[in-house]
């Protein structure tokens, strides 16, 4: 999905907004592993998944990474605190396949704001959404069980096994890669 028709998806922009708006973000294809956010580093850019998967993850105490997030085509992804308080990012973002992927600034970004009462309406919608992924995330870690928790991630990311090492898979649902397996195992 481009992010013109994501745009359009969501918001009903004129032909003459959507060019401008589409003029402010930079495209981009970017090789596989890229990272794009390190952690400790301010993120200066928001950025949209028009091909690809990424995900991003922290360094636990003991050094492990830890998967939050997985962000597919068709998403906005960032470290969202390090980019709107302008503050060093609790994550990595990491690219997990070769992608295209679209990216603004903050402060073009604050430049759409001001300039189309839709971008508002457009900034609401999606951080409506990112806040129920999270919340989402919170509550399955708290309340399901590991089966329960894989089959709703596929549900979100039906092709994700095919795409992502199972490592990061685990590390996701909260689980160990023995846990992962095994379920994966009676699922066949």
């Amino acid at each position: 999905m481009t992010l013109a028709e994501f745009l359009k998806s969501l918001v009903d922009f004129s032909e003459e907004e959507l060019t401008d708006i589409l003029s402010n973000f930079k495209r981009e294809e970017i090789p596989k592993n890229e990272v794009l956010v390190e952690q400790g580093k301010i993120c200066r850019r928001l950025y949209f998944v028009e091909r690809g998967i990424a995900r991003n993850y922290y360094l636990n105490s003991d050094g492990k990474e830890i998967t939050q997030l997985f962000f597919g085509e068709g998403r906005f992804m960032s470290s969202l605190e390090s980019f709107f308080q302008e503050s060093p990012s609790t994550y990595y973002l990491e690219l997990l396949e070769d992608s295209v992927i679209v990216s603004i600034t903050k402060e073009r970004l604050d430049l759409l704001f001001d300039r189309y009462h839709k971008m508002e309406k457009l900034g609401r919608l999606l951080a409506t959404e990112m806040l129920t992924k999270v919340v989402q995330k919170i509550n399955a870690i708290q309340f399901q069980t590991a089966q329960e928790r894989y089959e709703y991630m596929l549900t979100e990311y039906p092709d994700i096994t095919y795409r992502v090492p199972l490592g990061h898979i685990a590390s996701y649902l909260g689980m160990s890669q023995e846990t992962l397996s095994r379920i994966r195992k009676r699922k066949l």
